[in-house]
């Protein structure tokens, strides 16, 4: 069996090797053009790994916070990211965090080793208060991105199309307006033959590419009175009491 350590350390391998090192740079491009994310702006990054998409979000001038499961992970991120990020143990579908917690919250290749994806969905959406980014590897690949991911983690990974991923967003939250595209169409074992020909392919709304990444706002918050005296005294509730831990529509944002 391998150690969390050792699943730590060859994912880290993978990101420094060139052709982790394409790939991440394709994705990391594709992430930025959809998200858009901005200085000053509180970040989220659930499954967070070894950090590398905490360190691309802190570049960006984000106050980013991160958690994963793995210790090892983490451990790896903190050498990363130092003081510069706020992390924490634990899972994506149980997230430690208030409601509307974050600007943005991003699950990046999260919800292929997710418990339970659509769970993992919805904690994502319920501690953003503006948008969401999801990144995961495409069912309709025509290549094996997967493979490797599963040659680390010992697991095989699930894989989503967008059309899944649509549905997911459409269930949890109808009605929010979706931007999508994919990235990365050859075999990885093509990529110092086709990387410029990589570069020539639309990503917007291409569903082929063996990344698929899929933003959208978070148009009705989910609100959660967490002060005491105003519930008691019913202030800054508009239109009444709102019980602690349910869920309000009516904040647009």
């Amino acid at each position: 069996m391998i150690s969390d350590l050792e699943k730590a350390q060859s994912y880290e391998s993978w990101l420094k090797s060139p052709m982790g090192y394409y790939v991440e740079m394709r994705v990391k491009r594709l992430i930025l053009d959809l998200l858009t994310p901005r200085e000053g702006e509180t970040l989220l990054d659930a499954g967070c790994k070894t950090g590398s998409n905490l360190a691309l979000f802190r570049r960006m001038g984000c106050n980013v916070a991160g958690i994963d499961p793995s210790p090892s992970m983490l451990e790896i991120a903190r050498e990363k990211l130092g003081h510069r990020a706020d992390l924490h143990r634990g899972q994506a579908d149980d997230l430690p965090f208030s409601d509307n917690e974050f600007d943005i919250v991003t699950l990046i290749n999260c919800l292929e080793f997710s418990r339970n994806p659509q769970k993992t969905l919805e904690e994502a959406i319920r501690v953003a208060r503006v948008r969401v980014f999801v990144g995961t590897l495409n069912k309709f690949s025509f290549c094996a991105t997967h493979r490797k991911l599963e040659e680390i983690f010992a697991t095989a990974p699930d894989t989503f199309s967008v059309w899944e991923l649509k549905h997911m967003v459409k269930k949890a939250l109808a009605g929010t307006p979706i931007r999508w595209g994919s990235i990365v169409f050859f075999p990885l074992a093509w990529y110092t033959l086709a990387a410029n020909l990589e570069e020539q392919i639309p990503v917007t709304n291409n569903p082929f590419g063996s990344f698929l990444g899929i933003t959208f706002p978070v148009i009705y918050t989910h609100m959660t009175e967490q002060d005491p005296l105003k519930e008691s005294l019913k202030v800054g509730v508009p239109g009444g009491r709102h019980m602690p831990g349910t869920a309000r529509e009516g904040k647009q944002l």
